[in-house]
């Protein structure tokens, strides 16, 4: 038996193979059933569309509990994915910016936040920007809301356009080459 650890100082200099990517397709199918649900819903219960209830008929309040925690579940897909594209020197945590959508009135600013960190990655990968961040993190708030407020089931689907767009840029950026940053890097 070997304890000098040559061994392990060899597996750590391969890379490490990328988790795969969420299944957006998923997303929107919980999206469109949780469109269906809601016309059941009111279909079944027309004072839902006058004033809602507090508590919702239990259908719908499971579709929209499944669809938010799976869109969770690919937030945190993300992040594992960046996190170990960049050896874990990504500055979001997978965890973190999953339950960090939980927090009251900070989860709207989250929406905002990680979008935009993840398209500066992708930006910083590329030798051209392909995504602007501050529209980027704008789309995933809006669909945020849209979720919040508005309907459900179309916030939903809107979430997982925005993250097929998402998934998509960085999918091209994890098959670039990094580019090099132009002139000395700074304090070397």
């Amino acid at each position: 038996m070997d304890w000098s650890g040559a061994g392990s100082q060899g597996q750590q200099s391969q890379p490490q193979a990328l988790p795969s990517f969420p299944r957006i397709w998923v997303g929107y199918l919980l999206g469109v059933a949780t469109l269906i649900t809601e016309i059941i819903a009111v279909s079944l219960h027309p004072e839902l569309a006058k004033e809602p209830l507090l508590i919702p008929p239990l259908y719908l309040f499971l579709a929209n509990f499944i669809s938010l925690i799976y869109w969770m579940v690919c937030v945190y897909e993300f992040h594992l994915i960046l996190s170990r594209a960049t050896a874990g020197t990504y500055p979001v945590k997978p965890l973190r910016a999953a339950w960090f959508h939980l927090i009251p009135f900070y989860g709207l600013y989250w929406v905002f936040k990680w979008p935009r960190e993840l398209a500066r990655f992708v930006n910083s990968r590329l030798p051209t920007p392909l995504m602007r961040p501050d529209r980027t993190g704008f789309a995933v708030f809006t669909a945020f809301v849209v979720f919040l407020v508005l309907d459900r089931g179309f916030g939903m689907i809107l979430l997982f356009w925005s993250a097929s767009h998402l998934s998509c840029c960085l999918r091209y950026a994890l098959t670039v080459q990094p580019a090099s940053p132009a002139g000395p890097l700074p304090f070397s």
